[in-house]
């Protein structure tokens, strides 16, 4: 007789797994996994469906040690808002990684890929930013951007944040919204131009696909993390940010080149192919350094990546199930 399949639903996850310390370090477990070598993780299948301004990934990925494996499809729908429903959803599998039996599924609407792109953002600033980072920078109104500055306190002392938007009407909304959950001084600044030049870290979370940052805004000190840039066609960063960056660092060098900002960096050409790129797991893991000087320009380009997929899903197993 086939065993039982767990089956956790968005409801039960949400109440079960969020921003904390905990989850964190089963993302940054799986970061570090991923730096010292032997994950299997094959590239991200990419579905994109221009006529229904739609668009699916598949990720997953195999870490030795850890019991289980997550197969996670996720979906951007960015219509869906005119409908009254989220733009993003989807759903994790975690299957045995002894017998490769399914061991539960996770209908969560894409929740857990929130959490775990926002505590990938916690993971970067906690090694890229400087230590005295209190001015957070959020472009972005969504939800994301709400997790990402709630992620970044776990890590940095954030006393006050500037969040930016397309829709100013949206930026008012999201700055209201995150000072009555953080109780934290936060303002919807009228640029992207003014959050960049006043915040010690910034955060990108949009479906943007031409720049909305330039180089001219980076300062000595700053440190960017860009979320937005998981598809070919999507672009945040202006590709002269990464050119003038000191350091720039990745999730996996092979598929930002595919689909991050890095990609774009290097078809305009500034960033050469022989350019140092570290990758986070490399510098989580100890096999490269973190910031190396308070005056440093760092930007971050987080893609997404199976292995936060898999560290999530075991983590929300093991709190909710």
């Amino acid at each position: 007789m086939a065993a039982d399949i767990l089956v956790l639903d968005e409801a039960t996850l949400r109440a079960k797994v969020g921003i904390t310390r905990e989850a964190m370090a089963a993302v940054e477990a799986g970061f570090a996994a991923l730096g010292r070598g032997g994950v299997v993780m094959p590239p991200v299948l990419h579905v994109e469906l221009a006529e229904r301004n739609a668009e699916m990934d598949v990720k997953t990925a195999y870490v030795p040690g850890l019991p289980s494996m997550a197969l996670k499809v996720s979906t951007g729908f960015f219509d869906n808002p005119r409908r009254g429903l989220p733009s993003l959803s989807g759903m994790m599998a975690l299957i045995s990684a002894e017998t490769g039996r399914v061991e539960a599924v996770l209908l969560d609407n894409g929740y857990l890929t929130d959490v775990r792109t926002a505590l990938a953002g916690a993971v970067a600033a906690d090694r890229l930013a400087r230590a005295d980072a209190r001015v957070a920078g959020i472009v972005g109104t969504g939800l994301q951007a709400r997790l990402q500055l709630e992620a970044l306190r776990l890590v940095r002392p954030i006393g006050r944040a500037l969040v930016w938007g397309r829709d100013p009407a949206k930026a008012e909304t999201a700055a209201r919204e995150m000072r009555a959950r953080l109780g934290l001084p936060v303002e919807a600044a009228a640029s992207a131009e003014r959050v960049v030049r006043e915040a010690d870290i910034v955060v990108t979370t949009t479906a943007a696909r031409e720049p909305l940052v330039v180089a001219a805004w980076l300062h000595p000190g700053l440190h960017v993390t860009a979320v937005g840039s998981d598809a070919p066609g999507k672009q945040e960063l202006d590709p002269a940010v990464l050119g003038r960056a000191d350091r720039v660092v990745v999730d996996r060098r092979t598929q930002a080149e595919r689909l991050g900002e890095l990609r774009s960096a290097l078809a305009a050409g500034t960033v050469g192919p022989d350019r140092p790129v570290d990758e986070l797991g490399e510098v989580v893991a100890g096999t490269k350094p973190g910031r190396r000087s308070a005056d440093e320009i760092t930007v971050c380009d987080l893609t997404g990546t199976g292995v936060q997929d898999t560290a999530i899903a075991i983590h929300a197993l093991r709190v909710a199930g």
